[in-house]
């Protein structure tokens, strides 16, 4: 099926145009640029307004639009010739000096953008600017005093759907009564939000912290649907607002801790099992902040809703809601949450069954939760299989998230968790093997555990695996080594000068040198000179046509003259 007709509208009625494949990615790159370029960012906000300039001073000429770029000239103090790439924006060329995107690029844009006829320069503007202005109104929403607030919602008395109608109402009145809100004014709305609704918290203590739980499982699911609805994709919630959610997720940890330790009122009850209810929904509202909701899911169902007849009835209902699943829906929350609950009933069997039928690489990151919950109950005999599937795939995860950053902090996670198991029951075996399976992430705590278990050997494979030259040792490690494994260091030096010598130029020889000579002070202390005068021969004529190392060899006295 092909894109309807888009219709643009003007003051003096609406006007049909069919986009072409080019229009169609002009339209794009317009959302691209509207997304890449903050206008809070004073470099982001001068690179537009100069380009700008450009295109309303008539600077660009030999403007043409193919099918899948756009080329031009900007008359600038110097010419310069660009070139925008419709599908790629990262490999788009201007003749200037600026590597990355400059004024001329953007000027090209807005031409063509204008003679494409997708949409009006001044309304593109307009609207990218659209979060100052926004900024500048919720800052003036702000300054209402708490007791204003009060007066205009009152102070709820308990009562379960009085507070959830008063949740949605605040929340849809400052966050979703536009069709469009800028993804960077979301936290300070957000935050007048939350002061309306805390002004209406009952005055009791144990009603309070209730109420502000409810406020948390209520807020979240309208904002995760909020940022689907909006199309946020999952990098600008990263950049905007996802701490909105981990706080959320944090305040939630805290508020089931200090309802648990309270004396609870037999009306909670009734509360408690709407909310139940209710927390349902961050499963199946949403598709975005998935590992967020999760992990919400999760926490309430260990602290919160305790009772065996619950537990029992989410499962049956999880069943029904899967088999309703549509091809678009995502099955990782609901298989998760089935898995979640069979651990809590105890019934390992069939949780690990279920997660060992689940090929999506991302539901690996789930279970570190799990192998905390278990290790915190010191249920070692429930922990240990866990842990052994966990390390089956866990580097088919590491694979699809890449990112060296992102996989070195999961991987310092995961073996935090699996720490507490292999200490308890001594299995160092197993620890190792975590490290293994997840290097090179791992590598610093596998050096550290082979160098301190004297494995010495093994710890010199490990730095060849990773690509460590010589001189990228740690100095007080070499020293330990050199005297109590000297042959250790053999392979590493021979790679390294090796690679000096492969760089043909005057300071890598000296560098290849120095570690000949250092090759040449451990062949002697193990008593291979043997061994040395034959690889130095084999060096030699293998290089023989590289006067200057020769040269540099017999400076350091390696060739005896």
């Amino acid at each position: 099926m092909g894109r309807p007709p888009r219709l643009l509208f003007f003051k003096k009625g609406v006007v049909d145009l069919e986009l072409t494949p080019a229009n169609q990615l002009i339209e794009s790159l317009a959302a691209e640029l509207g997304e890449l370029l903050h206008p809070n960012t004073v470099e982001d906000a001068k690179l537009v307004q100069k380009g700008l300039m450009l295109y309303r001073q008539g600077m660009v000429t030999q403007l043409h639009i193919g099918d899948d770029s756009v080329t031009a000239t900007v008359q600038d103090v110097t010419p310069a010739k660009v070139r925008l790439d419709l599908n790629f924006l990262s490999v788009s060329e201007c003749s200037c000096p600026t590597d990355d995107l400059c004024r001329h690029q953007l000027a090209v844009f807005f031409s063509a953008y204008a003679r494409s006829g997708v949409g009006s320069v001044g309304d593109w503007v307009t609207e990218w600017r659209e979060p100052i202005r926004e900024q500048k109104a919720v800052a003036g929403w702000g300054m209402q005093a708490a007791k204003d607030l009060i007066k205009a919602n009152g102070v709820l008395m308990p009562e379960y759907s009085r507070w959830v109608h008063s949740f949605e109402v605040s929340f849809d009145t400052l966050l979703a009564s536009k069709k469009y809100t800028s993804p960077y004014v979301i936290p300070e709305l957000f935050a007048i939000y939350e002061r309306r609704i805390h002004a209406s918290a009952p005055v009791k203590q144990e009603w309070r912290l209730l109420y502000e739980l409810v406020g948390i499982v209520v807020s979240f699911r309208k904002l995760a649907v909020l940022s689907e609805q909006l199309g946020h994709n999952e990098d600008v919630v990263k950049r905007a607002y996802l701490h909105l959610f981990q706080n959320m997720m944090d305040d939630a940890e805290e508020l089931v801790g200090k309802i648990g330790v309270q004396t609870t009122p037999f009306a909670f009850d009734e509360f408690i099992e709407k909310l139940k209810d209710d927390a349902f929904e961050l499963l199946t509202a949403a598709n975005g902040v998935e590992y967020e909701r999760i992990y919400l899911y999760r926490l309430l169902w260990v602290h919160f809703f305790k009772k065996k007849p619950w537990r029992e009835e989410e499962l049956e209902k999880i069943r029904l809601r899967g088999k309703e699943l549509q091809d678009w829906e995502n099955p990782v929350p609901l298989a998760v949450a089935r898995i979640h609950l069979n651990i809590l009933q105890q019934n390992d069997e069939l949780a690990l069954k279920i997660m060992a039928q689940i090929t999506d690489d991302l539901f690996t990151a789930y279970m570190v939760f799990w192998i905390d919950y278990l290790s915190q109950l010191k249920a070692w005999k429930r922990v240990g299989p866990l842990i052994e599937l966990f390390l089956q795939k866990v580097k088919g995860y590491l694979e699809h998230l890449g990112g060296y950053h992102s996989c070195a902090a999961f991987t310092r996670n995961a073996l935090r968790a699996v720490t507490p198991y292999c200490v308890e029951n001594d299995r160092v075996d197993l620890f190792e093997r975590a490290l293994l399976v997840m290097l090179p992430y791992s590598f610093a705590d596998y050096e550290y555990l082979l160098f301190e278990r004297g494995q010495y050997d093994r710890w010199g494979e490990l730095q060849a695996l990773v690509g460590f030259d010589y001189y990228d040792l740690p100095k007080d490690r070499v020293k330990v080594i050199e005297k109590e494994r000297p042959e250790v260091l053999l392979a590493m030096l021979h790679q390294t000068a090796q690679r000096e010598i492969d760089q043909k130029n005057r300071a890598s020889y000296r560098m290849a040198v120095r570690h000949l000579k250092k090759l040449r002070t451990i062949y002697k202390k193990l008593k291979r000179v043997d061994d040395w005068q034959y690889f130095m021969e084999t060096l030699l004529e293998r290089t023989r046509r590289l006067r200057a190392f020769h040269e540099e060899c017999k400076r350091s006295k390696l060739i005896e003259t």
